[in-house]
This record gives structure tokens, C-alpha cells and sequence, in this order.
């Protein structure tokens, strides 16, 4: 009964996948810069705060060209309702500076973590958002806290190595879903307390709801 000695995982993950399939990920934009700005301002805050702060910041830097001949304090004013808004600033402002034109916003993993801001996490994000060919699994906070009750990881922690983890013993074909998927269920089913475990639609396979009753 436990998910991690499973090796039939489409089967056994489906409920879940099928639950989530192709909900967009709460962060509000319209396009591939929009979608970055929000993802590197996200990270150590809540998606509902950014997307309270994003429309003004939007129609005043439109595009990355917008932001080239700024300096970071420049955004102050935008974004200081941001957790590290002068960390993040400086990130924004640095990214711009090297693509300069929106088109130059890179479409895989390793060029876009190579852009200081961007990690695995954001980046995966960004690629499953744009139905691009996912080279990894977003493991973002609310999937760092699930997975472990599943038993897919005994990592409970490290985002890097829960993600290496489970692109280990998960199949390519999931990998663009299967996070974003229990990420969503984090937010909404697996809570941190008093997790709403008969609603969940893999519960049946859940370590933490087989030792809860």
C-alpha cells in the first residue's frame, strides 16, 4: 500500500491527474513575459499577493524592452508589497538587461535557470505553462509537503532532491502534470492541518490516510 514500491503509475496517479488535467496555474498573466515576471516574484510569497500587485506593474513595463534602461530601484514602487522585492528587483532588471526583447525569453530548462531568478522550480512552471515539453517536475512548496505523505519520497524538505527523486521512478509522460496536479491538491485537499482526506482522489494509496485510520 505504498505509492514509492508501485511501479504502475499512470494507473495509479490517473484519479489525480485527470482531477487537475490542464487547470492554469493561479498566477494571472497573458503571455510568456507576463508569466516569468509573476514566477520570479512569486517565489517566498503567495500567488494571491502577486496577482493583486501584477496588473500595474504590467501596464507600466509591458515587455522586457520596457525594463532594459531602468535601474532595480526603479521597481520599488511597484513591487515592494513583495517578499525580497529588492532581491527580486535587482533579478528582473538583470534578466532584461541580458534578453533585452521578449522573443529571446528562452523555451527550456537549462537556459532558463541559467537566468539568475529563474531555479528549477519557476522554470518548470514556465515550461509546463507554455505546453512546452516538460524536462522536469514542478516541485514547489505545497508538492514538497504532499509528496512524503504519499511515500513517493523520503525527502521531505529539499525541493532539488525530491525532484530528482520523482523524476526517477515517475514516467516522462507525467512529468508535465503529476506536479502542478499535487501542487493543486495541496492547495485545496492535502492541507498542512486537518487535510480533507476522503475528498482526495488517490487517498486509497495515501500513507498518511492508511496510518490516520
Amino acid at each position: 500500500m505504498n505509492l514509492f514500491e508501485e511501479d504502475n503509475w499512470i494507473e495509479k496517479l490517473k484519479p489525480l491527474l485527470e482531477k487537475y488535467k490542464d487547470r492554469k496555474h493561479p498566477l494571472d498573466y497573458e503571455n510568456l513575459y507576463q508569466l516569468m515576471i509573476a514566477v520570479i516574484l512569486s517565489a517566498q510569497d503567495s500567488d494571491a499577493n502577486i496577482n493583486k500587485i501584477t496588473p500595474t506593474f504590467y501596464k507600466e513595463f509591458p515587455n522586457l524592452e520596457s525594463l532594459t534602461d531602468i535601474e532595480p530601484e526603479d521597481l520599488y514602487p511597484y513591487i515592494n508589497k513583495v517578499r525580497n522585492f529588492s532581491t527580486k528587483s535587482n533579478w528582473i532588471i538583470g534578466i532584461a538587461k541580458i534578453l533585452k526583447n521578449n522573443k529571446n525569453i528562452p523555451a527550456n530548462l537549462n537556459d532558463l535557470i541559467a537566468l539568475k531568478g529563474i531555479g528549477r522550480k519557476s522554470a518548470n512552471v514556465i515550461l509546463r505553462e507554455m505546453n512546452i515539453p516538460s524536462q522536469g517536475i514542478i516541485t514547489d512548496l505545497h508538492v514538497i509537503r504532499v509528496i512524503p505523505r504519499f511515500g513517493l519520497t523520503k525527502e521531505s524538505e529539499d525541493g532539488n532532491k525530491i525532484e530528482k527523486q520523482l523524476m526517477a521512478i515517475l514516467p516522462h509522460e507525467i512529468w508535465g502534470e503529476v506536479g502542478m496536479a499535487f501542487s493543486f491538491l495541496g492547495r485545496e485537499i492535502c492541507r498542512p492541518t486537518n487535510p480533507k482526506c476522503t475528498e482526495c482522489p488517490i487517498n486509497k494509496d495515501c500513507l498518511f490516510h492508511f496510518k490516520s485510520n
